[in-house]
C-alpha cells in the first residue's frame, strides 16, 4: 500500500511539472496563463456567437396577400431582420374613380384616395401580419427590429399633421415586440438605434422615423423635427462601432421625383434638399466611417451611391416590398413599359451593374435586401444585395470596410475642369432636356397618338360626308 502511495505521489510530481513548463511556455510566447488561456477562449466563443453578419431587411407588406418570399429569408438565416415601413397596410385605399358622386382621380376629384382605418382594424391587421406562418417562423429565430412608413403609420403620405399617430406608435411597438418599459414607448416618434457584436466587430443599426415630425410635401421642412435631429447627432458622435446602419422608410439618395415629375413624384429625402444636406453633413462632421444606408417605400429595389458627401461612397440599398412591386401592379404583358421606363428615367446616384437581372439595374417585383459581412477577410468584405422571391441574387454590389473610409485625398469627391465625377451629379442638377425626357417623351407620345386619333376621326368625317354626297346625287 505505501508503495502505491509513493507511486502516485511521484506520478502526481512529475504531472504538476509538466504543467508548469507548459504554462511556463503558454505565458512566455502568448503572455497569458492557462486559466486565462481558458477564459479567453471561452470569451471568443461567446463573442463569435453574438457575433452579426447576416442581417435581412424588406418594407411594404400587405397582410391580406400571399407572402412566399418568407421561405427565402429564412434560407438566407439572417442574425438580424429590419423592417423599414409599409410593414403592413393600415390605411383603406378607394378604388379608382374618374366620374361619379365618389371621384378619386384627377383635377376634379372630391374624395381622398385614401383614408384612416380605426384602432380595432389597425390592431386586426397588426395580428394578421404577424400570424403570417412564413413570418412566425422568421421570429423564432431571428431578432426583428424595425420602423413605419406611411401606411402602417396610418395614412398615405401623411406627416406630422395626423392625428392617430400616438395611437399606432404603440400598436406598431405592439408588433415589433418592443418592452412596454422601453423608452421608445415614451417618446415622439418610433426612431432607435441598436448596437451588436462584440467591441471591434460592432455594427450600429440606428432607425429614422420619418413620419412623426414630417412638414408637408413640397415645404422643403423637416422630416425628422429638432429633438431627433439630437438623438441622431448623439448616436453618429457617440462610440464609434466596425459598421454602421441608418434606416429609413424612404430614399435617402435617389431623387427619382426631379427626374417623374410631373407625371408622378416619389417620397424621398432628395424632396426636401434641406434635410438631406443637413444629414449629410452630420455624417461628414461626426467622422463616422462604415456608414450606409438602407431604405424601402417605393415598390422596386435598387442601390445607389453618393461620393461627394462623406469623403467616402454612401450606398443607399433599397428593397420594396415583400409583396407591392410595380410588376404586380400592371398586367404581364406590359411589364416591358415598366423596364423601359426604368432604363429611360435618368438616375444618376444608381449603381450599374452587368450583373443585374434587367439593364435598368432596377428591380420591379416582390424582394428583400441582405448585407453580408465577412468579418475573417483583410479587410472585411461586405455584400449588399437585393434577392427576388428564390433567394435569388438580382442587384448586387461587393465593396469592403476600407473602402467605407475617409480618403487621404479629396481630388476625387471634387469637380474636375467643371465636371462631377460619377455618382456626384444629383439628379436636380441634370440639363433640363435629360432631366425631363421621361415626360417630354410621354406628352409626346400622347401628342402623336392624339394626332392619329384625330386624323382617323377625320378620315372616318370625310368618307361619312363623301357618302352621304354620292347618296344624294343618286
Amino acid at each position: 500500500m505505501a508503495a502505491a502511495v509513493s507511486h502516485w505521489r511521484r506520478r502526481r510530481s512529475s504531472l504538476c511539472a509538466a504543467l508548469v513548463v507548459v504554462g511556463a511556455v503558454i505565458v512566455a510566447f502568448f503572455g497569458v496563463s492557462p486559466c486565462n488561456a481558458l477564459l479567453l477562449s471561452e470569451e471568443a466563443e461567446e463573442d463569435n456567437k453574438s457575433l452579426v453578419s447576416r442581417i435581412a431587411f424588406g418594407s411594404c407588406a400587405n397582410q391580406s396577400a400571399p407572402q412566399p418570399i418568407w421561405d427565402a429569408i429564412i434560407d438566407f438565416n439572417p442574425h438580424v431582420f429590419i423592417w423599414l415601413g409599409d410593414n403592413i397596410y393600415g390605411d383603406i385605399r378607394r378604388p379608382f374613380r374618374l366620374f361619379g358622386k365618389q371621384r378619386t382621380i384627377g383635377p376634379w376629384k372630391n374624395v381622398p384616395r385614401f383614408i384612416p382605418s380605426s384602432e380595432h382594424e389597425m390592431q386586426s391587421r397588426y395580428l394578421l401580419a404577424k400570424n403570417s406562418p412564413g413570418y412566425s417562423r422568421l421570429r423564432l429565430n431571428t431578432k426583428v427590429i424595425g420602423t413605419w412608413d406611411d401606411h402602417d403609420y396610418g395614412l398615405n403620405d401623411a406627416g406630422k399633421e395626423f392625428s392617430a399617430k400616438i395611437t399606432n406608435q404603440r400598436l406598431l411597438l405592439d408588433f415589433l415586440d418592443e418592452p412596454q418599459d422601453s423608452p421608445r414607448r415614451k417618446q415622439a416618434g418610433v426612431y432607435a438605434s441598436y448596437t451588436f457584436g462584440p467591441r471591434g466587430r460592432q455594427v450600429k443599426v440606428i432607425l429614422l422615423d420619418t413620419r412623426y415630425h414630417r412638414d408637408p410635401l413640397f415645404s422643403d421642412g423637416s422630416i425628422v423635427g429638432s429633438l431627433q435631429w439630437e438623438w441622431l447627432a448623439k448616436e453618429l458622435k457617440g462610440p464609434a462601432t466596425a459598421i454602421t446602419i441608418i434606416g429609413s422608410s424612404i430614399q435617402v439618395i435617389s431623387n427619382l421625383s426631379a427626374t417623374t415629375g410631373p407625371l408622378f413624384y416619389m417620397e424621398s429625402w432628395g424632396r426636401f434638399p434641406k434635410e438631406r444636406s443637413r444629414l449629410f453633413e452630420l455624417i461628414s462632421e461626426s467622422k463616422r466611417e462604415g456608414v450606409f444606408f438602407i431604405s424601402g417605400d417605393v415598390h422596386f429595389g435598387e442601390i445607389t451611391r453618393y461620393d461627394c458627401a462623406a469623403g467616402y461612397p454612401l450606398y443607399d440599398i433599397t428593397s420594396s416590398g415583400i409583396t407591392q412591386a410595380v410588376e404586380k401592379a400592371v398586367p404581364s404583358p406590359l411589364h416591358f413599359l415598366v423596364r423601359f421606363a426604368a432604363r429611360l428615367t435618368p438616375s444618376t446616384m444608381r449603381v450599374m451593374d452587368r450583373g443585374c437581372s434587367y439593364s435598368s439595374c432596377t428591380y420591379g417585383k416582390p424582394n428583400f435586401g441582405i448585407v453580408e459581412i465577412n468579418w475573417d477577410t483583410a479587410p472585411v468584405n461586405l455584400k449588399f444585395e437585393v434577392r427576388d422571391e428564390n433567394g435569388d441574387t438580382v442587384i448586387g454590389v461587393n465593396t469592403s470596410l476600407s473602402q467605407l473610409k475617409a480618403q487621404r485625398t479629396e481630388s476625387k469627391f471634387t469637380k474636375v475642369e467643371g465636371k462631377y465625377k460619377n455618382h456626384c451629379l444629383l439628379e436636380v442638377e441634370l440639363p433640363w432636356m435629360i432631366r425631363y425626357r421621361l415626360a417630354i417623351m410621354f406628352f409626346c407620345t400622347v401628342g402623336v397618338l392624339l394626332l392619329l386619333l384625330i386624323g382617323v376621326f377625320y378620315t372616318v368625317i370625310s368618307l361619312c360626308s363623301r357618302c352621304l354626297q354620292k347618296c344624294k346625287l343618286d
